[in-house]
């Protein structure tokens, strides 16, 4: 049967050394001569030193603590940083170095931090602008036609007169904005295709001129150029003479 490495048999070297006294490696024992090899000791005991010295210490103070991050890296001051931005929405913080100066950061890292926050923290941050923005600019839309339900029946009719002039990219880059629903509005009205601005018959109700002359005085008319208020105005001339 082969020996293996487990049944090697392995004598104890210290035993078979000669006056070796007890605790002294057999390196520093001169077997001849009975003494300690006070050379190979004290070349082995600088070797040791000069690896400790290299080993950062502990630090007990401020002081070694500010010591400690100088050797790390960190700068002496936080405008000593020099950061690289890859974002153009970001800007150095001379607050936010400051507080990384001040736990020890190096240049490396605070460079790390600005990357990460143009990597992760700014696409989210536009992306809540852009929601913001839409809701902002529906509750515009919503205000300008007069209300929630006139708005959605506006809207329906808006999405089917630009699917029939409009190709599909630019219908949709339109009706991503505000000014771009009230482009698609005005072309609408320009073709004589006045959008409804009623859900519920209020056009109707307009049945003489007086009445219409008096919309006419109204803010929304000659201030606010209400899109859904000039339309109702309109329709209801339209209406009135429509038959003259």
């Amino acid at each position: 049967m082969t020996e293996t490495y487990l049944d090697a048999k392995i004598e104890d070297q210290t035993a078979l050394v000669e006056g070796l006294p007890e605790g002294v490696p057999v390196k520093f024992w001169d077997a001849e001569k009975k003494e300690i090899k006070v050379d190979a000791l004290m070349k082995s005991y600088k070797e040791l030193e000069k690896k400790l010295s290299r080993m950062m210490p502990i630090p007990e103070s401020d002081a070694d603590r500010v010591r400690l991050h100088k050797m790390l890296g960190c700068p002496d001051t936080p405008e000593g940083y020099e950061v690289t931005l890859s974002n153009e929405f970001l800007d150095v913080d001379p607050e936010l170095n400051a507080r990384l100066h001040g736990k020890g950061f190096t240049s490396a890292q605070v460079q790390e931090v600005y990357d990460l926050a143009g990597e992760r923290l700014v696409p989210l941050i536009l992306e809540m602008a852009a929601e913001f923005q839409a809701e902002r600019e529906i509750e515009r839309l919503v205000e300008a036609f007069g209300g929630v339900t006139k708005w959605q029946e506006i809207s329906r009719q808006l999405q089917e007169y630009g699917r029939k002039v409009l190709p599909a990219p630019a219908l949709e880059g339109m009706a991503c904005s505000y000014d771009g629903v009230m482009a698609l509005y005005r072309m609408m009205q320009k073709d004589g295709k006045i959008p409804s601005a009623r859900a519920d018959g209020e056009v109707g109700d307009v049945s003489d001129e007086k009445s219409l002359r008096k919309m006419m005085q109204d803010p929304r008319y000659w201030r606010d150029r209400n899109p859904a208020f000039i339309a109702k105005v309109s329709a209801g001339f339209e209406k009135l003479y429509s038959g003259r």
